[in-house]
């Protein structure tokens, strides 16, 4: 039997994942998304043509990769048929690639107007979601309440929840939110045109999980969001609402912890975040701007720019401590490449006093001051560079001290968009 592989986000998100995944797709022949729903964006750039998927996991354009949702998922029905179409239409053949878990909770009308009625309702203190009904689906879940895959195919019972589901919110968003009720027959409507899509794709994961893992093929189980956004350990109540670090892997995907032998953390080389929440090596200067206009910083799925800062050591170094990270990934490390000096957060100052680890409220992390390392800039382009040796010295040095803050070994540095531009010091699979 071989180990499973776990790539995990380690800040807001937007890290990059989706690339790192479709390259390591090389050695697997699984990948599992195991949380998250659709407010997930991951970008591909293969060949010079960007894809951005948002349910469908990054392996699907790799030929001979299984691609699987797994039931830590929240699944828009629409949404999936939706991307399935897109991928179809560039020649993708998605309805082979793909498989879902009978067990993924559905993310129906109701939740999304929820939570953009919450998200008014909020006003000046809105979490910043991205209004697709992720929050109020996990709700659901936790509640014992949500409709699940499985469900729409069985009509008897798919009526009788959507019936008791439908009563429940409309009376929620009519009588305390003042919105106009969702129409229980449109929805029943727009999933029975999404049925029999879904239908032929609805499998046990977990045991084709562990049937892949007993006959020795690599799997890779792709998480959405990052570790600083997770329900318990992120920055509450400014988070998502799922576990994004590695033991939600286990949770969300149906394989044991033991089953996972290496974690890759994925971080930027520096530090965004999107929505509201505590940041606190934001920039509101030119650097920040750079930063964003050079790396692009828009939401793949909102198209919301993001903030933007220098990279923090401490939120990092909680982050590989939580999900006993095996090895770093360093993406967009040539957005720095016209910086004449990168910093490095590596502690914080609150109320006076230097805090080496981050506080657990939003709060108190709120009013840190960062503790700043400055480096010099290698002013030389990183584009494409494939060995760590063949980056510039200065490019290296930086990397190095990332090593040295964090504990663990940068093992792939992404050095531009696309599959091939990627130093691979140590590949996961090995």
């Amino acid at each position: 039997m071989t180990d499973a592989v776990a790539v995990i986000g380690m800040q807001w998100g937007d890290e990059g994942k989706g690339k790192i995944v479709d390259q390591l797709t090389d050695r697997a022949s699984v990948v599992v998304r195991f949380q998250g729903g659709h407010n997930a964006g991951h970008t591909l750039v293969i060949g010079g043509e960007r894809t951005v998927l948002h349910l469908v996991p990054s392996g699907v354009m790799r030929e001979g990769v299984q691609c699987m949702i797994g039931h830590g998922v929240v699944l828009s029905p629409t949404a999936l048929v939706d991307e399935m179409r897109m991928l179809a239409d560039r020649g993708v053949p998605v309805a082979e690639r793909v498989r879902v878990s009978d067990a993924c909770p559905l993310i129906l009308p109701y939740h999304a107007v929820l939570d953009r009625a919450r998200e008014a309702a909020r006003g000046a203190v809105a979490i910043g979601t991205t209004g697709r009904g992720i929050g109020p689906a996990y709700e659901d879940k936790a509640a014992r309440r949500a409709m699940r895959v499985g469900d729409l195919l069985d009509p008897v019972r798919l009526d009788a929840k959507l019936r008791a589901l439908d009563e429940y919110h409309n009376f929620i968003l009519t009588r305390w939110f003042g919105v106009d009720p969702v129409d229980a027959a449109e929805v029943r409507e727009a999933l029975d045109a999404a049925i029999e899509r879904i239908r032929p794709l609805v499998t046990d994961v977990p045991g084709m999980l562990h049937d892949a893992l007993d006959a020795g093929r690599g799997v890779l189980l792709e998480g959405a969001q990052g570790a600083c956004l997770d329900v318990d350990q992120g920055t509450f109540p400014f988070v998502t609402s799922s576990t994004t670090t590695a033991g939600g892997a286990a949770a969300g995907s149906g394989l044991g912890p033991r089953d996972i032998g290496y974690i890759l953390g994925v971080t930027k080389a520096y530090t965004t975040r999107v929505g509201a929440g505590p940041f606190p090596t934001e920039l509101h200067d030119e650097v920040g701007g750079c930063l964003a206009a050079r790396g692009n910083e828009f939401g793949a799925t909102t198209g919301r720019p993001r903030r933007c800062g220098w990279l923090d050591v401490v939120s990092l170094r909680r982050a590989v401590r939580i999900n006993s990270v095996s090895g770093l990934c360093v993406t967009k490390l040539d957005v720095l490449d016209d910086m004449p000096v990168v910093r490095l957060c590596t502690g914080y100052r609150l109320d006076g006093e230097r805090r080496d680890a981050p506080p657990s409220s939003a709060e108190e992390l709120g009013r840190c001051e960062p503790v700043y390392e400055d480096l010099p800039g290698w002013s030389s382009s990183t584009v494409g560079i494939r060995s760590r040796s063949g980056l510039p010295s200065r490019a290296r040095a930086f990397i190095e001290r990332i090593e040295s803050l964090v504990g663990i070994p940068v093992d792939l540095v992404s050095t531009g968009a696309g599959r091939d531009e990627t130093i691979v010091e140590h590949h996961p699979f090995d």
